[in-house]
C-alpha cells in the first residue's frame, strides 16, 4: 500500500555543482509550440520526467523567504514535474509522457530537474535531458518571475479548504513552455533515422534490463559513452514478442504510477497556489518595507510591520501544514482503490512508490526468465 511518506520522499538525483549551472536569464513571455497533426504514437518519442531534486537553500534565499520549510520544497519536487508533463502533453509533439520516481530503461527520453529557487516570486530550475543512447539534449538553467496577475483568484470552500474560482495556467507557465520548446528544437534537429535509433536503443536497453545474460551483446558503447544497437530484435522473432509483452505489462504499472502523481497534483494545486500567492505578497511587502527604511521612512511603523510579517508567516505555515494533512488524507482515500486493485493483480508489492517500482521491475525480470526458460540468448 502506498503511504503518505512517498509524498515527502526526496529523490536520489545529485544537484548540479555551482560551476555547472548557467547564470539564469528570465524566459520572458513564451508561446508553447504545438502540433496540430496526429502522428502515430508509436513513431513519437516516449518521455519520462523524473521526480525533481531540491537544491539546499542558500543563505540569501533563506533571508528572503525564511518561512519556506523543507517539507514544502519536497512536495514541490513531486508537483512541478507534473506541470512540465502537462505542458509536453499539450504540445502534442511526443508519445507517452509520464512522471516517474526514478529512471526507466524503456523510455526514449528522460528529463531531470533540480529546484534551485522557488518562493512565489521566482522559480529557477536546472534541467537536464538525455535520450536512451546517452546523448544530452539539455543542461540549462531556467528562471521566471511572477506578477500578481499570474495567480488565480481563490475563495474559502468551507471547513478551511480552498478552491480556485478562475482556472488559470501555472504562474510560471512560460518557464515550462520554454523547456518544452527547447526539447522540441533538439528533436527537430534529428533526422528520422536518428530518432529511430533512439527507439531501437530504448527497446534493447529494456530487454537488457529484463535479462542481462540474454541481451548482453545487443548494445555497444562508443568512445563518447553513447549506445548504439549492435544486434536488433527481428520482428518475427518469438523473443521480440516476449519482450514486447513484458513491456506492455510494465507500461500498465508506470501508467498507474503516473496517475498517482496526477492525483497528487490535482489535490495539491488549489492550496499550493494559494500558498505561493501569499508567499509572493509577503516578499513584495518585505521589499517595499526595506525600500521605505532605506529612504528614511517611519522606522517605528517598519518595526511593527516586521513583527506582523513574522507572525503572519508563522500563522500561514501552520495553516498550510494542517490543510496539507487534510489533503493528504483525502488523497490517500481516493487513490487507495487503484493501488488495491494493482496489488490484487501483483501480490507482494509494498512500501513507497519508489519501492513498489523496484519490486515490480524485479517481478517482470523473473516472469521473463520463467517464460523464456532462461536458456535463450541473442548474439
Amino acid at each position: 500500500m502506498v503511504i503518505m511518506a512517498v509524498v515527502l520522499a526526496s529523490c536520489a538525483q545529485t544537484p548540479p555543482e555551482t560551476e555547472e549551472v548557467q547564470q539564469p536569464s528570465l524566459v520572458g513571455s513564451v508561446a508553447l509550440e504545438q502540433s496540430a497533426s496526429d502522428t502515430a504514437p508509436r513513431r513519437l518519442l516516449d518521455v519520462g520526467i523524473i521526480i525533481f531534486d531540491a537544491a539546499p537553500v542558500d543563505e540569501a534565499s533563506a533571508q528572503l523567504s525564511e518561512w519556506l520549510d523543507t517539507e514544502i520544497r519536497e512536495k514541490e519536487t513531486h508537483y512541478l514535474p507534473y506541470v512540465l508533463r502537462n505542458t509536453l502533453v499539450q504540445s502534442n509533439q511526443w508519445g507517452a509522457v509520464r512522471v516517474l520516481p526514478e529512471p526507466d530503461p524503456s523510455l526514449d527520453l528522460e528529463v531531470y530537474g533540480t529546484i534551485l529557487r522557488s518562493d512565489g516570486v521566482n522559480l529557477v530550475l536546472y534541467v537536464t535531458a538525455r535520450d536512451s543512447t546517452g546523448k544530452t539534449w539539455l543542461a540549462n538553467t531556467y528562471a521566471d518571475i511572477t506578477g500578481a496577475e499570474d495567480f488565480p483568484n481563490t475563495v474559502s470552500a468551507g471547513a478551511g479548504r480552498y478552491s480556485t474560482v478562475v482556472e488559470s495556467a501555472d504562474p510560471f507557465q512560460d518557464l515550462y513552455a520554454q523547456i518544452a520548446n527547447d526539447l522540441l528544437a533538439v528533436k527537430r534537429a534529428l533526422a528520422a533515422p536518428q530518432q529511430n535509433t533512439i527507439k531501437q536503443v530504448s527497446l534493447l536497453r529494456y530487454a537488457r534490463d529484463l535479462s542481462p545474460e540474454t541481451f548482453s551483446r545487443t548494445l555497444q558503447e562508443d568512445d563518447n559513452g553513447l549506445l548504439t544497437a549492435k544486434a536488433l530484435l527481428a520482428e518475427d522473432d518469438p523473443m521480440t514478442d516476449r519482450v514486447a509483452d513484458i513491456k506492455r505489462r510494465h507500461y500498465v504499472f508506470i501508467d498507474t504510477v503516473d496517475d498517482y502523481y496526477a492525483s497528487l497534483y490535482e489535490e495539491m494545486r488549489p492550496l499550493y497556489n494559494l500558498w505561493r500567492k501569499y508567499s509572493r505578497e509577503q516578499i513584495v511587502d518585505i521589499r517595499e518595507r526595506n525600500s521605505l527604511s532605506a529612504q528614511g521612512g517611519n522606522y517605528g511603523r517598519s518595526n511593527f510591520l516586521a513583527m506582523s510579517q513574522r507572525y503572519n508567516r508563522y500563522k500561514w505555515a501552520k495553516i498550510y501544514e494542517q490543510e496539507f494533512a487534510a489533503l493528504a488524507q483525502g488523497f490517500n482515500n481516493e487513490i487507495a482503490p487503484a493501488i488495491l486493485e494493482l496489488n490484487r493483480q501483483v501480490h507482494g508489492l509494498s512500501g513507497s512508490v519508489e519501492e513498489q517500482y523496484d519490486q515490480w521491475r524485479g517481478i517482470l525480470r523473473e516472469l521473463f526468465e520463467v517464460e523464456t526458460g532462461g536458456d535463450l540468448s541473442v548474439n
